[in-house]
């Protein structure tokens, strides 16, 4: 079987630093492999108050709607990105297809 060295001792240090900073904001790991450095990172959608939210929106006279709208569109959803070195030794970050 032959070893993959993609990455050098920098690129790497930065692929950790990375994945600790996802785990911080709530993200768990979902999938690591370290002979080919990548990871799957998930984020469990957030429950929204929707009763908090309209009786804010009727108190600021709909100002509020825009805040509302953008929970609404950006923390209700699942998130699973995937975290790698590429064969260039180049760190990436994409957005994972969730079913």
């Amino acid at each position: 079987m032959e070893s993959y060295s993609f990455a050098n001792e920098k690129n790497l240090d930065r692929f950790y630093e990375i994945i600790a900073a996802k785990t911080r904001n709530g993200f768990i790991i979902k999938e690591h492999n370290e002979k080919l450095p990548y990871v799957v990172l998930s984020k469990e959608k957030k429950t929204i108050n929707h009763a908090l939210h309209f009786f804010i929106s009727c108190m600021t006279l709909g100002l509020w709607l825009i805040i509302w709208i953008y929970f609404t569109l950006n923390c209700s959803r699942k998130k699973d990105i995937l975290v790698a070195v590429d064969e260039d030794g180049n760190l990436f970050e994409d957005k994972c297809l969730s079913a």
